[in-house]
């Protein structure tokens, strides 16, 4: 069935306008003044709203096992989530152990999603180890439309890589034409940090940012800035959360080197106050790294503005507080890292940003949406309005005022780190390749219909 929205004023990266919108064959097809309704089409009055292209979020983790547990949502409930809350395609983080087979890992992460995810998907693949049979099946990934690796410059033991195995990723991914996505803190120095904290009688959740510091996640960046100038490697540093990191990424471009960096919408509002809250209520807000004083919510307010910090993510890692959280009330290490936030991402973005007047509406677009579809190949069938373009396209209502809370929520999981707080503006309709899925709050698609999104190397 075609589909017409009317009315509305459309708003990208770079451009704001009023027009009508037709799509069809999962694609939009014409943009024009007044187009008229044909027999059988759809029509949504988008008037007094905006219409945006779908939000991409770059960063998520839905089938994640980790410290023994699982996170709780599934591709089914993660991906209704993202779409109540505007988001229309999600970027998966496939996280093997070190003794995993990566391919055999690939295709687990991908069989969790296909039939299951109700909104557009892909990967960046992790690389936990590396050696000659791991990196054919790199390149076989590569080739089924994978062109993104993640490494860990952090637990050490586990999901961390070494130096060497830092170079040799780095050194395929530039053969490749492939982007690597770095968590960035020195392994080594948490380590340690973590061991004295412990044997001094630290346990509590408090104790959390003091073993991964901000000096720890900045020599985390100054490293992987070394490698990759070395390499010539394109590098996008996730979750960075404290002005100390975002200072070394910003050195390293200064230097030649092909780096972007993505923040998270809990590092824009929450700080580690959160985490210091007593009856362990603090281990709901434990993430790494960890939240930071408040300071820093400006600085990359002010970083997002200015396009030196490229997106907003989430690392959506959910956690049940009265269960999984808990495993770690003697040892703040055993807490589970994480917190949920896929479907509050947008219009608390919009909310304190928008309407805070600390970015503008192109800016929101961006990096939201615009430019992680740049990044990661995915653009212009994703993150734009325009003729050819995939027809995931969101009527945002600005005058809606509501306040989130966890017995309204769709994400799978006991709490909401932002309970209570007010949001101004969110989804009137989503549409995922033409097909409404969301309407005022309510998840009315086809569990299931999401697409794995193969896409090309060399898109830089």
């Amino acid at each position: 069935m075609a589909l017409l929205i009317k009315n509305g004023e459309i708003i990208t990266a770079g451009e704001r306008y009023k027009a009508d919108i037709w799509c069809e064959n999962e694609t939009i097809t014409r943009i024009d003044k007044s187009i008229p309704a044909s027999a059988g089409a759809e029509v949504i009055d988008a008037e007094g709203k905006y219409i945006f292209p779908g939000f991409i979020d770059p960063h998520v983790h839905i089938y994640l096992p980790f410290m023994g547990t699982f996170a709780k949502d599934t591709h089914e409930t993660a991906s209704k989530a993202a779409l109540i809350g505007g988001t229309t395609t999600f970027i998966e983080m496939i996280c093997p152990a070190r003794t995993d087979d990566p391919l055999q890992a690939f295709e687990l992460w991908l069989g969790k999603a296909q039939g299951q995810s109700a909104c557009d998907f892909t990967f960046h693949m992790g690389v936990t180890r590396y050696d000659d049979k791991a990196e054919k099946e790199f390149m076989e990934i590569v080739k089924r439309g994978v062109s993104s690796f993640k490494i860990f410059l952090a637990y050490k033991g586990a999901l961390g890589v070494t130096d060497e195995e830092l170079y040799q990723t780095l050194r395929l991914a530039r053969k490749l034409g492939v982007i690597t996505t770095a968590h960035c803190e020195n392994a080594d120095l948490v380590l340690k940090l973590q061991q004295q904290l412990l044997a001094e009688g630290k346990v509590g959740p408090e104790w959390h940012h003091e073993s991964r510091p901000p000096i720890v996640e900045a020599e985390g960046v100054h490293h992987l800035m070394t490698f990759a100038k070395l390499l010539g490697a394109h590098v996008y540093i996730v979750h960075t959360s404290c002005e100390e990191a975002l200072r070394e990424a910003i050195k390293g471009k200064l230097a030649g080197v092909n780096v972007w960096v993505e923040t998270l919408i809990q590092y824009l509002l929450l700080d580690k106050t959160h985490a210091e809250l007593p009856a362990f209520e603090g281990a709901k807000f434990v993430m790494s790294p960890p939240l930071r004083d408040k300071r820093n919510q400006e600085v990359f307010w002010n970083g997002l503005r200015d396009g030196l910090v490229s997106t907003l993510a989430t690392d959506h890692a959910p956690f049940d507080f009265a269960t999984q959280k808990r495993m770690g009330e003697k040892d703040f290490t055993k807490i589970p890292n994480g917190i949920p936030s896929l479907e509050d991402r947008v219009n608390l973005f919009y909310t304190h940003g928008v309407n805070r007047g600390r970015i503008d509406l192109h800016r929101f677009v961006d990096a939201a949406s615009t430019q992680a579809a740049r990044l990661f190949g995915l653009f212009p069938r994703k993150g734009a309005i325009q003729p050819g373009s995939d027809a995931d396209l969101v009527v945002y209502d600005p005058a809606y005022r509501g306040n989130l809370s966890v017995k309204t929520q769709a994400m799978n999981v006991d709490y909401n780190p932002f309970e209570g707080m007010a949001i101004e503006g969110r989804p009137s309709v989503v549409t995922v390749r033409g097909e409404v899925a969301v309407r005022d709050g309510r998840f009315v698609g086809k569990p299931g219909r999401g697409k794995f999104l193969q896409r090309e190397p060399n898109h830089f």
